[in-house]
C-alpha cells in the first residue's frame, strides 16, 4: 500500500475504518492495483440507504433493491470527470416492485426511490431477500450519463437477473465494453440498515483480459460484503482482502456520500406555473391551495391559496 501517511484526508480515511460501523459516516474510495492495471472504487452508503428507507416507507426487499442500486449509480457516478455530472439509473423489471429510479452524482449526492415501495416477498430457500424476483428477471436497465455538458448520453441492456449487481456488470460489459466485477450489498435488520456500500473493480484500457477472473475470484473473497462491514470491517480491510497481495494503491482523496434532493418550493411553484392561469384558478376555487410530492425524497410541499393567487397575478402582469 502506498505510504500516504502524511496526509490529512488519509489520516481522516484512518479514522472512519477504524470507528462503529453503524456510526460511520457515507464515504467513497479509489484505488489501483496490479500496477495499475485495475482500478477500484468502493464505498458506505449505509446512511443514505436508511434515510431512503425511512422517507420512503421501504419494505425488507424494496430497502435491498433500492439500496443497491443507489450504491451501484455513486461507483458508476465515480468515475465520471465533472463536479455537475450526473448517472441515472432506471432498472424496469416484470417484478411487482415496478421500476426503479436513481440518480447520483459525481458530488457523492444520492435519491431514489421504487414505484411499488410496500412490496415484500417469502424468503430464497438460502433465507435471503429475493431482490431477483422483486425487481423481475425480465426487463431493462437504463443508463443516463449526463456530463455536465452537451447532451446527455443513454443507453439500455436487457436486465440478466434482476439483483442489481449482474446488471451493473453486464451493462458495463456489452454497452460500455469495459470489464468490470460489481459487488453490492445491504445488511438490514428490523431497526435499521446496519450496513450497505458496493465495490467495483475494472481493467484500465491495455490490461490484458487474463485479469477477468482475477478481479471475480478476489470479489468472492468478499462476497458477504454488507456483513462484514455491519459486524466491523472497514473499507480498508475489504480492499485488503482483496487486493493487498496484488500491489495496492489507495488514492488519499475521501468523498462524502449524503442522500440529497434538488428539490424546492420554488421548483414546485415554477412547475405550477407550468399548469396555466386557467388551471391555477380553478385549483384556488376548488382546493384552496395546492400540494405536491417529490417521488425522489418523498417530500410534500403545500402552496397556500394566497400562495397561487400571487403566482396567477404574476403570471397576468408578465404573460
Amino acid at each position: 500500500m502506498t505510504d500516504t501517511s502524511g496526509s490529512e484526508q488519509w489520516k481522516s480515511l484512518k479514522a472512519i475504518s477504524e470507528g462503529s460501523p453503524l456510526s460511520l459516516p457515507d464515504h467513497l474510495i479509489r484505488a489501483t492495483a496490479a500496477e495499475g492495471k485495475i482500478r477500484v472504487v468502493g464505498l458506505v452508503s449505509t446512511q443514505a440507504v436508511q434515510e431512503a428507507r425511512e422517507r420512503h416507507k421501504l419494505s425488507y426487499v424494496a430497502t435491498v433493491a433500492l439500496g443497491r442500486a443507489m450504491s451501484a449509480a455513486l461507483l458508476l457516478a465515480a468515475n465520471l470527470k465533472r463536479r455537475q455530472a450526473r448517472i441515472n439509473l432506471q432498472l424496469k423489471g416484470n417484478g411487482p416492485l415496478g421500476s426503479i429510479y436513481v440518480d447520483a452524482g459525481m458530488d457523492g449526492t444520492v435519491r431514489g426511490y421504487v414505484s411499488n415501495p410496500a412490496v415484500e416477498l417469502p424468503l430464497t430457500p438460502e433465507s435471503k431477500l429475493d431482490v431477483g424476483q422483486a425487481v423481475g428477471r425480465y426487463g431493462y436497465l437504463h443508463v443516463l450519463r449526463d456530463l455536465g455538458y452537451g447532451q446527455p448520453y443513454t443507453s439500455a441492456v436487457e436486465l440478466v437477473s434482476g439483483e442489481v449487481g449482474d446488471d451493473i456488470s453486464y451493462y458495463l460489459s456489452s454497452s460500455e465494453q469495459i470489464p468490470s466485477a460489481v459487488l453490492l450489498g445491504v445488511n438490514l435488520d428490523s431497526q435499521r440498515v446496519r450496513a450497505a456500500g458496493g465495490l467495483l473493480m475494472q481493467l484500465m484500457p491495455g490490461a490484458p483480459a487474463s485479469l477477468i477472473p482475477e478481479m471475480e475470484a478476489r470479489l468472492a473473497k468478499v462476497e458477504e460484503f454488507s456483513p462484514m462491514l455491519a459486524y466491523g470491517g472497514g473499507l480498508l480491510e475489504l480492499l485488503q482482502i482483496c487486493l493487498g497481495d496484488l500491489d495496492l494503491k489507495i488514492t488519499p482523496e475521501v468523498r462524502t456520500i449524503r442522500f440529497y434532493c434538488q428539490c424546492n418550493s420554488d421548483r414546485v411553484k415554477g412547475a405550477l406555473r407550468m399548469l396555466g392561469r386557467d388551471e391555477l384558478i380553478d385549483m384556488i376555487r376548488t382546493d384552496k391551495g395546492a400540494e405536491a410530492v417529490c417521488q425522489f425524497c418523498n417530500e410534500v410541499y403545500r402552496i397556500s391559496e394566497d400562495e397561487l393567487r400571487s403566482i396567477v397575478a404574476e403570471m397576468s402582469a408578465n404573460p
